[in-house]
């Protein structure tokens, strides 16, 4: 169960990198009409997998996978490993930053009064999830990297 969920976990991350990224292109073209616009749909599946990422996730930290074990059992001593603590506070905090800025980021846009300002709003946030996203990713040749796709 773990190595599927894990899988999932890790070529979903694609998929809510592309579309945060196309969220905030759409709205750096000015592509932010109506409720209905393609900046709009960009980031309802922006958001829609950032929220799937976050539970397989969670399941992943919280209750299958075997690396976090120690870690949680021995949590100062973790923070002195660069790859454990990566794995124990850097990767859970910069994607749940993303997720708040991605949520935070629909709802201001759909609530503000002007096209420019809702173009304003999704630009910040998005383009902020983006970032924190890229930041939190385990790249290859970084303490705690995986590789790009696994399974190949």
């Amino acid at each position: 169960m773990y190595a599927h969920v894990l899988a999932v976990h890790s070529w979903l991350r694609w998929l809510a990198l592309v579309a945060a990224v196309g969220t905030a292109f759409a709205a750096m073209r000015g592509q932010v009409g109506g409720n209905n616009s393609i900046a709009d749909r960009w980031g309802m599946f922006a958001v829609t997998a950032l929220d799937l990422q976050m539970l397989l996730g969670l399941i992943l930290y919280l209750a299958l996978s075997p690396n976090m074990r120690p870690i949680l059992e021995n949590f100062g001593g973790a923070m002195k490993d660069p790859a454990l603590r990566f794995w124990a506070v850097e990767h859970i905090a910069t994607m749940m930053g993303a997720l708040v800025l991605a949520h935070a980021g629909r709802v201001l846009a759909r609530k503000a009064k002007t096209t420019e300002a809702k173009r304003t709003r999704l630009l910040a946030c998005f383009g902020l999830a983006t970032i924190l996203i890229v930041l939190g990713m385990p790249w290859p040749g970084r303490p705690g990297g995986r590789p790009l796709f696994r399974g190949l």
